[in-house]
């Protein structure tokens, strides 16, 4: 079980930098529309390219720290029965949740999107605006954000088990006793 959670540690460790280098990318987009409408409103001058810029950055802010969020628990969720469940209960309905809803959907997601990526990247597809940019880029955000998704749902599924198993201490837990505390 050690190199699990090492190879756990590892994934966490990842899309920790991860994400928090892509939130700076969400200042970029912010930026540059603030930056845009300037120029827009005193100059009258504008430009496709900068306001799917934007679009582009703030893409990839959300589907790269998708991982990021899994692993900050940040996710929603809807709990209408598992708060009434004992803690091995709402473990194992995360295991679950992983294995049947997470696993498949993010292999799904990849498998559907990469040869649209491919077909992008080969064709030089641009956006229909005038002054577009080109489109592979934000097309292989989807694969990206997704394998990294999976790979924190890898993450968490590890740590899960671990806890069951009794090879590492619940956090979860470990919070309600310092709240209870005090």
């Amino acid at each position: 079980m050690s190199a699990f959670l090492w190879l756990s540690r590892a994934i966490d460790a990842a899309n920790t930098v991860i994400g928090k280098a892509v939130s700076w990318l969400l200042l970029a987009a912010v930026l540059i529309s603030a930056i845009n409408a300037t120029t827009r409103k005193l100059f009258n001058a504008s430009s496709n390219a900068w306001l799917e810029a934007q679009w582009y950055l703030f893409s990839a802010a959300f589907l790269i720290a998708a991982g990021y969020t899994l692993l900050n628990s940040e996710h929603v969720k809807v709990d209408l029965l598992y708060q009434q469940l004992p803690r091995k209960g709402q473990l194992w309905v995360e295991i679950l949740g992983t294995l049947f809803f997470l696993f498949p959907f993010c292999l799904i997601t990849i498998y559907l999107s990469w040869p649209t990526v491919l077909a992008k990247l080969a064709s030089g597809e641009t956006s229909n605006n005038t002054g577009g940019l080109i489109l592979w880029p934000v097309w292989a955000l989807i694969p990206i954000g997704f394998g990294l998704l999976f790979l924190q749902g890898v993450s968490e599924l590890i740590k899960r088990i671990a806890i069951l198993r009794g090879d590492m201490p619940d956090p979860a837990a470990l919070a309600d006793a310092e709240a209870a505390a005090l």
